[in-house]
């Protein structure tokens, strides 16, 4: 089928590429720059132009193909729920576009939005209508759309990573290198999910072929990883102190990764693996942050 990627050129939109081509589908990327219609030429996509805020553009790729899977976000989260408010906007036009049709839309949001009580795992079948995440934007407008008759699915995401990037860690890994110090609150015990960027891709292939409405798929290799132990191999890696600190420590040190730097959010994908066939293969969260290269990381 013919596949309308948004975030096509992204972190995880460029390693979703290649899974769908060699799966046999094609692949319309939106991109909003020259280099990254040459970059989709390469891979063996087919370039369309426009960006988050064109929704006309949005509504167009939508339009010409089979499904849509939307992985594009705008990730600065000092603007945060601005741009969740984008996100919303955004979904609106990709459905507006598939509304009445068989066409799966499948839109992306956090584990966080699964989150149980008491520590518990996010799960698949449980959707936190409460939660204070801006992102629960993308989910609610996603229960909006499918009632306004359109085919819709939910891909989840922990900390998706590779020796590169890592999710909400490649921020504070610059904050850390910034401050002179790794920090975690208090015990440090609160936990991230997390899977390899690659991992993740595959998932997305695999909702796609399964073409299922209503469903909502948790992308997690590991179930939670300690933010003392992440903290730990960040200041190994910059050689910097490791510190723990208090929660009216954190706005300070934190700044907007406050809101994250204490929250546990582990996540199950239980689930998931049974019901699409989904078994991650890449190298652990720790395992890539050890092996990143920080003189790197520090130069960009």
């Amino acid at each position: 089928m013919r596949v309308f990627l948004t975030g096509a050129t992204g972190f995880i939109g460029s390693r979703i590429v290649p899974e769908l081509l060699a799966a046999g589908h094609q692949v319309l990327g939106l991109t909003r720059s020259d280099a990254g219609a040459r970059s989709l030429v390469t891979a063996g996509a087919e370039p369309h132009r426009g960006d988050l805020e064109d929704l006309d553009s949005l509504r167009d790729g939508a339009a010409k193909s089979d499904a849509v899977i939307h992985t594009a976000f705008d990730h600065d989260f000092s603007n945060f729920v601005a741009n969740c408010e984008k996100d919303k906007r955004v979904i609106e036009a990709l459905g507006g576009a598939l509304a009445g049709s068989d066409r799966l839309l499948i839109i992306t949001s956090g584990v966080g939005m699964g989150s149980g009580e008491h520590g518990e795992p996010a799960k698949e079948d449980v959707f936190n209508t409460e939660h204070r995440n801006p992102r629960i934007l993308s989910e609610l407008t996603g229960l909006a759309m499918a009632e306004k008759g359109v085919k819709v699915s939910v891909v989840r995401l922990p900390q998706v990573h590779d020796v590169v990037k890592q999710g909400l860690i490649t921020p504070l890994v610059a904050q850390t290198r910034a401050k002179g110090v790794s920090a975690y609150l208090g015990e440090g015990r609160n936990r991230w999910s997390a899977a390899h960027v690659l991992d993740v891709a595959k998932l997305y292939r695999l909702a796609l072929d399964k073409q299922e409405a209503g469903v909502r798929y948790n992308a997690v290799a590991e179930e939670g990883i300690a933010m003392r132990e992440i903290a730990e191999v960040i200041g190994a890696g910059l050689n910097v102190p490791v510190v723990s600190l208090s929660q009216e420590e954190a706005a300070d040190h934190f700044g907007w990764l406050s809101m994250f730097a204490g929250l546990d959010m582990p996540a199950s994908s239980e689930w998931t693996r049974a019901h699409l066939g989904w078994q991650p293969t890449g190298p652990g969260l720790i395992a890539d942050l050890e092996r990143m290269d920080y003189s790197q990381a520090a130069a960009a």
